[in-house]
């Protein structure tokens, strides 16, 4: 490389650096570097309140069968234990399985494929951080009204021991 390319291509690494560091907000979107990620209205790492779902109206809506619960952890972790009833995509998964055709959703992971209108759309992990995402990208996607187990698995495991 010549010098002046070289100066160049630090020169847009540093902007670059400084743009992730200096993120503008657009209605809803982050924009950084050319990069764009939806809000979901996070303060210190928590979802919007309206975004949560509490153990207790999470049994209630596995008991209503009202809930299309998505366990975002990966499969050895699933397959060690699971909320009844949950559907297992793992988090580096779930972007593309949200844009999969209903029907082959509905093969891949034997449960109908979630509408973006729906709200019984809800992702859980073992602490809380992957859920946090699979939210992030469930909102990006439009599925909008998806909520996050706060309780996390760790904690309903503990419950039901109970």
């Amino acid at each position: 490389m010549t010098a002046p390319v070289m100066v160049s291509f630090q020169v847009l690494c540093r902007l670059c650096v400084f743009a992730l560091n200096k993120p503008v907000y657009h209605g809803g979107v982050i924009s950084a570097c050319g990069l764009k990620t939806s809000t979901v209205n996070h303060s210190e790492g928590h979802p919007d309140p309206v975004s949560v779902v509490t153990y207790e109206q999470l049994k209630a809506m596995l008991a209503n069968h009202s809930v299309q619960l998505f366990d975002v952890r990966n499969p050895d972790e699933f397959q060690a234990g699971r909320i009844p009833d949950s559907v297992n995509i793992p988090l580096g998964q779930l972007e593309e399985s949200l844009k999969l055709p209903p029907q082959q959703f509905q093969q891949q992971f034997e449960v109908k494929a979630p509408r973006k209108e729906d709200d019984d759309i809800v992702f859980h992990c073992r602490s809380g951080k992957r859920s946090l995402t699979a939210l992030e990208i469930a909102h990006r996607l439009g599925f909008s009204k998806a909520r996050h187990y706060a309780g996390r698995y760790i904690d309903w495991e503990e419950r039901e021991k109970k």
